[in-house]
């Protein structure tokens, strides 16, 4: 298909170069008349003067009036060229800035339409976490017909309040025995199988999720989990700041503010504006993460004291810490 050599240029606004028509602009303009003018008034000026009759000066009389006339010409013409640069330089700068502007509206956009279009690589990943999710139910299924021994070399204390509210008195007045989840089984559940094959990761959770006290956690967690995927925001990609235990400690006791704030360590920019994004715009989003920062907080401040500073460090490098500080940044209760 021919082209209309009649069509009018594209107009790209911003991004396109001003048209350098040729001559003088503005700037030379101005410097052309100021050179003229002072030129002008300079050879007025010795006309009338002079240099004097004396032969003192010699041959620097020549030099003076070079220096007089021509030096103060280039002068101004080097303030023009200074004037010309430092406008294309601020042009330059604008340019470029729209130009970054322009790319992460593009960036947030894309992701947005990623997580709609729900791309082959979302699917995949939200498909392992429902058949994880499955496979849980169904293990949890077994579990409770027949229990399988549990030997575990540490376990979670089981607080009193825990065991008021979560051991329900069975029929003919018996009572069922709460299991206890090993501080490593507690650690794997909280990061979740890494793949569909992951046995011993699965065997974790199952166990993890048989414990009143640990599994509310693990179940609020596995639903923020989903949803950040939704928006393609996957705890594996996060790179949080390593913050001390006794960080950990100090925010399980209840205290707040700058001696805590370490804890927030998250700072992917696109996470932490599309995680934004979502909370103002969906409720049920607001809901389930304000849910799992309650969960987090409570189950945490149950079991730091029994957690050594190894396993705390281990606690706060899983996917459900990292969620928690991605979300506990942008909710602001660090």
């Amino acid at each position: 298909m021919s082209e209309n050599p009649n069509s009018p240029p594209v107009d790209l606004g911003i991004y396109g170069r001003a048209d350098r028509k040729p001559g003088l602009d503005a700037t030379d303009r101005l410097a052309l008349v100021a050179s003229a003018a002072w030129g002008l008034a300079a050879i007025v000026f010795l006309a009338v003067a002079g240099l004097g009759n004396g032969n003192a000066l010699g041959p620097l009389r020549f030099l003076i009036v070079v220096l007089a006339v021509f030096l103060p010409i280039a002068l101004i013409w080097i303030a023009a060229i200074a004037l010309k640069s430092a406008r294309v330089i601020r042009e330059e700068s604008e340019r470029l800035q729209a130009s970054m502007d322009a790319m992460r509206q593009i960036y947030v956009s894309q992701a947005q339409i990623a997580a709609t279009t729900m791309g082959p690589n979302v699917e995949r990943k939200i498909d392992e976490i429902v058949k994880a999710q499955q496979r849980a139910e169904q293990t949890l299924t077994q579990f409770a017909v027949a229990p399988s021994p549990i030997a575990p070399a540490s376990t979670l204390p089981q607080t009193p309040s825990a065991k008021a509210e979560m051991q329900p008195a069975l029929e003919f007045g018996a009572s069922a025995p709460v299991p206890s989840v090993s501080t490593e089984d507690f650690v794997t559940a909280l990061n979740f199988p890494e793949t569909a094959d992951d046995q011993a990761g699965f065997a974790s959770l199952k166990r993890a999720l048989a414990d009143p006290r640990v599994a509310p956690l693990v179940r609020a967690s596995q639903d923020v989990l989903t949803l950040l995927s939704q928006d393609g925001i996957y705890m594996d990609d996060l790179t949080p700041e390593r913050t001390r235990p006794e960080v950990w400690r100090k925010f399980a006791a209840g205290e707040r503010g700058p001696a805590v704030s370490g804890i927030g360590g998250i700072r992917d920019r696109s996470s932490l504006e599309l995680s934004s994004s979502r909370m103002r715009q969906d409720t049920n989003f607001r809901d389930s993460v304000h849910h799992f920062l309650r969960t987090f907080d409570r189950t945490l401040s149950q079991n730091a004291e029994s957690l050594s500073d190894l396993e705390l460090a281990a606690v706060a490098e899983t996917r459900t810490a990292r969620a928690f500080m991605l979300l506990g940044r942008i909710t602001s209760i660090f």
